[in-house]
């Protein structure tokens, strides 16, 4: 566990982000005090953007707004 001082805490807050999404547990501290933590976050995991489409594509299936079809609205601003 790495421990840093607030001002490079904020000079370098970017660097600390990536280190701790690697796993890394980081202390902040204040004039040699500790006063906080940056921990990862638990069961953090990404998904893979085929999955995310795949999902939207799923979730949209068969949902209706009520209205007139595209078609139908088409045809109106034709007339």
């Amino acid at each position: 566990m790495r421990v840093v001082g607030a001002y490079e805490a904020k000079t370098h807050l970017p660097q600390l982000l990536e280190a701790v999404e690697g796993g890394e547990t980081i202390t902040i501290s204040k004039h040699g005090v500790p006063v906080a933590m940056l921990v990862p976050v638990p069961d953090k995991r990404r998904r893979n953007p085929a999955e995310v489409i795949a999902a939207l594509r799923d979730l949209r299936t068969g949902v209706t707004l009520g209205g007139p079809s595209l078609r139908e609205l088409i045809e109106e601003g034709r007339r």
